[in-house]
């Protein structure tokens, strides 16, 4: 949406059309974004991946490369209102890219046709929740609370297990994952159009940061949820 049309929008008397044209257009900026980030990463897992695994230097390359990640969520998320919209842009487009690296590995462990099956799967999930944290009206926070105690308790299993290498471990994290992941996005999204109401709809950077923030904790979810369930419906290469 360009500065002309927010103009327009907001500076007309009536604002309940005002926010009915303003806030649908924002959540479908959130969603562009969202669909971006993860076609960067599908492409660059589908391209890198592979070839990092058969360079030998995979799993040093993978290690870094998360950790970066972890240091620019965590930069964007302390950061993002001193941040220009370009700069939080260029930072969540490099770590869509980073994250595809780190993704790389599914394509040298299953086949497309198991991806891309599960993408289906996981596409049809987060859009149904999505659908639901969107137009539902009971208040979904109690339930993003449990969800993010979930992802405390997944975390722990999941860096216990580097060590037990527990495949039953795996089996019950990647259930867990599943349960979790799919009651964020509906809490996500929920929480996502909650504060761009409290915002008051100001045009400018601000909001379309909040909407790019809003994108990122979508895009995570919707990674983490494929590929969890990945482990349930991928079939390793033989």
């Amino acid at each position: 949406m360009d500065s002309e049309k927010f103009s327009r929008v907001f500076n007309s008397e009536n604002w309940d059309i005002d926010a009915s044209t303003f806030f649908p257009a924002l959540m479908r900026k959130v969603y562009l974004w969202m669909t971006l980030a993860l076609v960067i990463t599908a492409l660059t897992a589908y391209l890198a991946g592979p070839l990092l695994f058969q360079l030998g230097g995979g799993g040093f390359t993978f290690l870094i490369a998360g950790a970066i990640e972890i240091g620019i969520v965590a930069y964007l998320s302390a950061r993002i209102n001193k941040l220009s919209l370009v700069q939080a842009t260029v930072g969540f487009i490099i770590y869509a890219i980073l994250n595809g690296v780190t993704l790389g590995w599914i394509f040298a462990v299953y086949p497309i046709t198991s991806i891309f099956k599960t993408f289906v799967i996981t596409a049809a999930m987060f859009g149904t929740m999505a659908i639901i944290g969107s137009v539902t009206k009971k208040d979904l926070s109690k339930m993003g609370g449990i969800a993010s105690m979930g992802l405390i308790g997944l975390i722990i299993a999941a860096v216990v297990n580097l060590f037990l290498r527990s495949t039953m471990i795996d089996f019950i994290v990647s259930g867990i994952g599943v349960v979790v992941f799919t009651g964020m996005t509906a809490w996500d999204v929920q929480h996502i159009k909650e504060s761009m109401a409290r915002s008051g709809g100001a045009p400018g950077e601000q909001v379309q940061k909040q909407a790019l923030m809003g994108a990122l904790r979508l895009y995570l979810d919707f990674i983490n949820l494929f590929i969890s369930l990945l482990r349930f419906f991928g079939r390793l290469r033989e």
